[in-house]
């Protein structure tokens, strides 16, 4: 399929920022890498062979009774009397490179917590001796699938937002306008401080929580985009044709909106991956227990003779929020018209 000649150029302009560029694989490949944290840290083999069958224990549960023991619950993997149990019947166990969950406590380890970084704990353990490379690479992914689906949807509502009132105006936007200078000027951190002391911690709660107050971002650019675009001759031409209203605003406005409204997504996933950061610090984000960045700073915060905990949880934040911000830096140059690929 060939691109046409704009989409051509913003590809350029995009690939011009050579910075950018390599932010986005960069990053690009560390989420894909996060992806896949269950066969690069686990507590339990990718695939191991008894008695002549493959069994897979990353994805079926098995008993300790299949494997040749006492107990109907599900076998231990990092218990040596389990790992003996499989060797003598002739099986073997392909493990991951991590033999650690996020959830793993590290049971046999011989030294105090929070454990220095070491041959068995690459970047040593926090205080509850789980391993903090397997907490960093899941919580690396939950941060980012987190973010992307907070930008999504706040992006959705406030778009939606935005184009019914700069498409109808009058009162339309003038209501609008008050109600979100009233949603606006609520305090954002005390009310979710609240409803999280009062709702149960979870996922969804917390996603629909901060959708709550992420979605007023883009609505004044989308509403200026869509007053300035439909007073546009074609977009006229359509209304007096008799063309449906969601239909001139989908096909004939909604497109000039997107090139303003694309430059701030990433600045919004930014923004996205900090909140819940600094939520998890504070202890109002995700349900205790869960893989989070904003609970490993909290852990360097409360241990200060375990530099590697802060240390750890600071680095890769800063290293992710930075190539974000490269690459949304790129995206507004993309979209730029006013930049050739021969700009630097």
């Amino acid at each position: 399929m060939k691109l046409s000649p704009p989409t051509q150029r913003r590809l350029a302009n995009f690939r011009a920022n050579r910075r950018g560029y390599y932010s986005l694989w960069i990053f690009l490949t560390l989420f894909g890498i996060s992806l896949f944290a269950e066969f690069l840290a686990n507590d339990k083999p990718i695939v191991m062979q008894l008695d002549g069958r493959l069994m897979m224990p990353i994805f079926v549960t098995y008993t300790e009774n299949e494997l040749g023991g006492q107990f109907s619950t599900e076998a231990k993997y990092e218990d040596p009397f389990v790992q003996q149990l499989i060797l003598d019947r002739g099986g073997w166990m392909l493990w991951p490179p991590i033999r650690y969950n996020y959830n793993t406590i590290d049971w046999f380890i011989d030294e105090p917590v929070p454990a220095p970084p070491s041959a068995r704990h690459w970047l040593g353990t926090d205080d509850g001796a789980r391993d903090v490379v397997a907490r960093l690479l899941y919580g690396f992914r939950l941060s980012v699938a987190f973010g992307l689906a907070l930008t999504i949807i706040a992006s959705i509502i406030g778009i939606a937002a935005g184009a019914v009132q700069g498409y109808y105006g009058g009162l339309v936007d003038l209501i609008g306008q008050r109600i979100i200078e009233v949603w606006a000027g609520l305090p954002m951190l005390f009310l979710l401080i609240i409803l999280s002391s009062m709702i149960e911690p979870g996922v969804g709660w917390l996603l629909g929580l901060l959708v709550l107050f992420s979605w007023m971002t883009l609505v004044s650019v989308v509403r200026a985009e869509f007053l300035r675009t439909r007073n546009f001759d074609h977009v006229r031409a359509a209304r007096a044709l008799g063309v449906d209203s969601r239909k001139i605003m989908v096909k004939h406005v909604l497109p000039n909106a997107m090139v303003a409204t694309l430059t701030y997504l990433p600045f919004i996933l930014n923004g996205s991956i900090t909140t819940l950061t600094a939520l998890d610090f504070l202890g109002f984000g995700l349900p205790p227990g869960s893989p989070s960045l904003g609970e490993l700073l909290a852990q360097g915060k409360s241990n200060i003779q375990s530099p590697w905990l802060g240390l750890t949880g600071f680095i890769t934040l800063a290293v992710m929020l930075t190539l974000l911000i490269f690459i949304g830096e790129a995206v507004r140059d993309a979209f730029d018209p006013r930049r050739s690929p021969a700009i630097e």
